[in-house]
């Protein structure tokens, strides 16, 4: 490894063959050295899990667009901690990018992810991290249009001071990039997924589940992620893994009921 580049981790959730991450290393690789560690299978909605009953395994992969890949076994929680505590050995990941991801994770869909879950992990390690997302579930997805708003967002991160650590998610609108109106900075959009099993039965007569639901959106606020990728902006939301109702706090001791 060249120690005078940036060192770059990229990650994803859709798997190491997914064409969202193959074209995100493409767009990141003249920023520094970059490795790939990404599952070996699909680990979408995964959000922050890590593996712990079992044994874990990372490949190599090969290389992609002349960057070191290896697929892991596990989750892409999993992945942040190969790159960071294996791959990289005695150096610190200079920034680590995660996508880009087959479908949005705006508003509620941010605890879900397995993208932005690796992006947040990156921060807990002390690196920079952002997770890109694109409005298509499509394999055939076109990505060209993510290259400019990937390549300023990495800029911007290289760039500022290690010690803010900001942890940026990103959501792309499925647009050609002069329909794109700019860049905003939001807050995650109040929402929630009303959710229902529908009830099947296999060829064999027994019963499954399938998940299913509506996204039922709380609100109107026009400095939301959905409001601006409804409105052709491509959403920033600086995220955090700390979950305190800071709020609530104070209510709680202004009623004292079993605070001591």
């Amino acid at each position: 490894m060249n120690d005078k580049r940036p060192l770059i981790l990229v990650v994803n959730d859709d798997g190491i063959t997914a064409p969202g991450i193959h074209a995100l290393i493409s767009f990141v690789k003249s920023f520094g050295e970059v490795i790939v560690v990404a599952p070996d299978k699909a680990q979408s909605g995964m959000g922050h899990a890590i593996t712990m009953n079992k044994p874990l395994r990372l490949k190599k992969y090969g290389t992609i667009h002349g960057a070191e890949a290896y697929s892991c076994s596990g989750t892409p929680v999993d992945c942040i901690k190969f790159g960071t505590k294996v791959l990289a050995k005695d150096r610190k990941i200079d920034l680590v990018v995660s996508g880009i991801n087959h479908g949005l994770n705006s508003s509620i869909n941010v605890i879900y992810s397995g993208t932005m879950s690796a992006a947040i992990e990156g921060a807990l390690e002390g690196a920079p991290s952002v997770g890109f997302s694109l409005d298509n579930h499509s394999l055939d997805a076109d990505f060209s249009g993510c290259e400019n708003i990937v390549r300023t967002i990495v800029q911007f991160l290289l760039d500022i001071p290690r010690e803010r650590r900001y942890c940026l998610n990103v959501n792309i609108p499925d647009i050609s990039k002069e329909e794109i109106k700019g860049i905003k900075i939001c807050r995650q959009a109040k929402a929630y997924w009303d959710e229902r099993f529908v009830e099947r039965q296999d060829p064999f007569g027994d019963i499954y589940y399938w998940l299913t639901g509506d996204f039922i959106y709380l609100d109107e606020g026009e400095n939301t992620d959905v409001w601006a990728l409804k409105n052709n902006y491509v959403s920033v939301v600086p995220t955090q893994s700390d979950l305190t109702d800071y709020n609530a706090i104070t209510t709680l001791k202004e009623k004292n009921e079993f605070v001591q």
